[in-house]
């Protein structure tokens, strides 16, 4: 297990932007990612990134989201941009194992964070 802190989300209009952040202090990770949960729904991958940097999105966020890394400071980011009502939902940290585009799969992260909660008004 890693311990990930996350921090950002909150508030803000349809159409506005909004960065969460997570930190695993001291740690490189072979991969750090963000899934999100909305009420009701299933827990969904939103992007990833390994350690070399490979990024990977979904579909409905890959023209809107950026993810970066820190690898210096054991950090990922995530850029949120143009949101809409439906992104709303609490924003997971996770750490997982694999490397690369495939690293997506929900069961593939052994350590998650605390949650933080992203709300988009219309």
């Amino acid at each position: 297990q890693v311990q990930l802190v996350e921090s950002g989300g909150g508030l803000v209009q349809a159409g506005g932007s909004l960065r969460v952040s997570c930190a695993a202090p001291g740690r490189t990770l072979p991969t750090m990612g963000w899934f999100r949960q909305a009420p009701g729904k299933e827990r969904e991958f939103v992007a990833a990134a390994d350690w070399s940097r490979v990024t990977t999105y979904a579909d409905s966020v890959n023209d809107r989201f950026t993810v970066s890394r820190n690898n210096a400071r054991g950090t990922i980011d995530l850029q949120m941009s143009n949101l809409k009502p439906e992104d709303t939902a609490i924003y997971y940290c996770a750490a997982a194992s694999c490397t690369g585009y495939g690293c997506r799969d929900p069961s593939s992260f052994y350590s998650w964070g605390q949650g933080t909660q992203v709300t988009v008004s219309s």
